[in-house]
């Protein structure tokens, strides 16, 4: 069957001769295609001239098209293999397919390795993938095929958990489950060394955020004689990274019990019964309404606070309000890591958000550190879009 035309409204085509991954709605002039299409569909993108520009996934919504190609081949087993191989390649680049003291990172990061609304983290031997777009969800036969084509013997399982990300509205009624091999649900990783368990069947994301890798080495290196609170804690990164670091004494804080169940484990699994280490099942903002001076270290990573454009505003009053409270009452000479993993908050738009919170607070700030998504989780030169990871180390007088 020909693949369905769609024609973009003058100078709409713009964009995408710049390479960029996206085609919204409201360029679109007209689709020729000889049934009504279908969510997930193979479509070609056509100039109002009638020129062809690109390749890409037919979906529902503001981002009507996620492109996979600005070329006309065909989107089969050997395009998704060489896809594959490309990503793996980058990360072999990186040292990570084959370092002893890190076992688990990112393979494909969306938009970032030209495979828009896909994301695969290894675990050891185990990929864990997760689609965020039909067309992604309807073509994971062909991406498991492609991640054992890539990875042979060194893949011995491979997990699908996308019930969550694809579009509810697609009525695809999505079930996770193994896509290849099977594996014990708790896995032990290594991350610079640090040993970590990882449940990608019911964790949140694949079941580990591989992308303060680098973010909490830096924790430990300021961590030596601190006391430190880790606040949306989830499963304790960067309070093991803080105890390796030296810490005096860590805090860790997150609302959910089962995640403190998980810190606990992993600060056993890490130092045994004894480390100076402590852990509460509250709601964050709420603790820090009254710490005192106890911390001279704290680290804000809360969930996403702005999903999309809409709620911008009160998510900025919420990053605001956090960052005064901490800022507020680290000790003098403390240090503040603060982040946010909103796409849709602009590194300037936090800096400034967090300006404007140690004005309320007022301290005297220094900005020692600004940080970002570790390398394997690459940005699409063409997609600035793609540099969601945003934070800021404070020295605070």
């Amino acid at each position: 069957m020909a693949i369905p035309k769609i024609f973009l409204r003058r100078g709409k085509e713009e964009s995408l001769q710049r390479c960029h991954p996206w085609i919204f709605s409201g360029a679109i002039y007209s689709i020729d295609s000889e049934k009504e299409l279908e969510e997930g569909q193979i479509v070609d993108l056509y100039s109002s001239k009638g020129d062809f520009l690109a390749r890409g996934h037919y979906q529902i919504g503001s981002i009507a098209v996620r492109v996979l190609t600005f070329e006309q081949q065909d989107i089969n087993e050997q395009w998704w293999t060489e896809r594959i191989a490309s990503a793996y390649d980058v990360r072999r680049t990186l040292a990570l397919t084959d370092c002893d003291h890190t076992t688990c990172y990112r393979l494909v990061h969306g938009e970032g390795d030209n495979l828009p609304g896909l994301v695969v983290d290894i675990y050891g031997t185990v990929a864990v993938v997760q689609c965020h777009s039909v067309g992604m969800y309807r073509s994971r036969e062909s991406i498991a095929k492609a991640i054992v084509a890539v990875f042979g013997d060194k893949i011995t399982a491979i997990y699908d958990k996308s019930a969550q990300t694809v579009p509810y509205k697609a009525n695809l009624n999505p079930v996770d489950g193994y896509l290849y091999g099977a594996a014990e649900k708790d896995n032990v990783v290594l991350e610079n060394g640090n040993k970590f368990l990882v449940n990608w069947e019911e964790g949140q994301k694949t079941g580990f955020f591989i992308d303060q890798r680098f973010n909490r080495e830096l924790v430990k290196r300021y961590a030596a004689g601190r006391t430190v609170l880790n606040t949306f804690c989830y499963t304790g990164g960067f309070s093991v990274y803080a105890l390796a670091g030296g810490a005096k004494e860590v805090c860790s804080i997150d609302a959910s019990e089962r995640a403190i169940r998980l810190v606990d484990e992993n600060i056993k699994l890490n130092f045994g019964e004894n480390a100076p280490h402590s852990s509460l099942a509250c709601d964050a903002v709420e603790y820090l309404k009254n710490i005192g001076d106890k911390y001279d270290m704290i680290i804000l990573d809360p969930p996403a606070f702005a999903k999309h454009h809409k709620v911008l505003g009160n998510a900025m009053q919420g990053y605001k309000r956090l960052n005064a409270r901490a800022l507020s009452q680290i000790k003098s000479g403390g240090i503040l890591f603060t982040f946010s993993c909103s796409q849709a908050v602009s590194k300037e738009l936090f800096r400034t958000t967090v300006f404007t919170a140690a004005a309320i607070a007022g301290r005297k700030v220094r900005i020692l550190h600004q940080l970002t998504q570790p390398t394997d989780h690459p940005i699409n030169i063409y997609h600035p879009e793609g540099e969601y990871l945003k934070g800021l180390v404070l020295y605070v007088e």
